[in-house]
């Protein structure tokens, strides 16, 4: 589903020097698969995340997801294929002065859906995630996993192929990071949906990942299958994390 090849990304600072935020890395994540992206703050987990549908764009190497190269594509048809990866944020990033219902309608607003189609779908939605009987409220409303749960209902809206997830669990308790976690795992199962979650927390990738990419300093250190919900990491970086954990 996702095929990374030789991206890299890295960015000027004000001085003129160079930081290198993600070595060149090859990566693939096969579709319907839960993938982590994991290491210590500043490995570059969320900068790799955000290549996959170019909101930021790599500095050489490709982005295949579903078979298209999407570094090949122009604007208009880069927005048109952005419409099957849809991305849920650490801080939510709702619309405060929009309902749950309109925030979850905005990605088919913008894709030009009609209205019927749009309530019909927002609906869907809102009972996928157990908050149908919160449509008409606004965010502040809500509780921190209400809200992220209304932020994965805006990003299954449009019926992606693939949900991106940066640190969506990083600012919420335990037992709420179980709910959002089984909510999905759910969305996986049920709709086949590809994931790539961008985590620190090692209890994350046990629960949800089927295999995980640890990253360290902008480098892909290495690839890691999820088997009954233990880590066997071989680099140094990754035992230490597990260790820790």
């Amino acid at each position: 589903m996702i095929v990374l090849d030789n991206v890299s990304k890295r960015y000027q600072h004000r001085d003129k020097t160079w930081f290198t935020a993600v070595e060149p890395l090859c990566l693939r994540v096969e579709a319907g698969e839960i993938f982590g992206l994991m290491g210590y703050s500043g490995a570059g987990k969320s900068t790799l995340l955000r290549l996959i549908n170019l909101l930021e764009r790599p500095d050489s190497g490709r982005v295949t997801v579903d078979g298209q190269d999407l570094t090949a594509l122009n604007a208009a048809d880069l927005r048109r294929s952005r419409q099957n990866i849809g991305m849920v944020f650490q801080q939510f990033n709702l619309l405060a002065n929009r309902t749950v219902a309109d925030n979850v309608a905005f990605p088919l607003t913008v894709a030009g859906w009609d209205k019927a189609a749009r309530d019909k779908r927002v609906a869907e939605c809102l009972d996928i995630v157990g908050l149908c009987d919160r449509a008409n409220h606004y965010p502040a409303q809500l509780s921190g996993g209400q809200k992220q749960r209304v932020g994965i209902a805006r990003a299954l809206a449009p019926s992606p192929k693939v949900i991106l997830a940066d640190e969506p669990t990083s600012a919420l308790d335990p037992a709420t990071t179980r709910s959002v976690l089984a909510c999905l795992a759910d969305i996986n199962h049920r709709f086949n949906v590809t994931i790539v979650i961008v985590t620190h927390e090692m209890s994350v990738i046990r629960r949800l990942c089927d295999r995980t990419a640890l990253l360290h300093q902008g480098k892909l250190l290495e690839t890691i299958v999820v088997k009954d919900n233990q880590i066997h990491a071989q680099s140094a970086i990754g035992q230490e994390l597990v260790q820790e954990d």
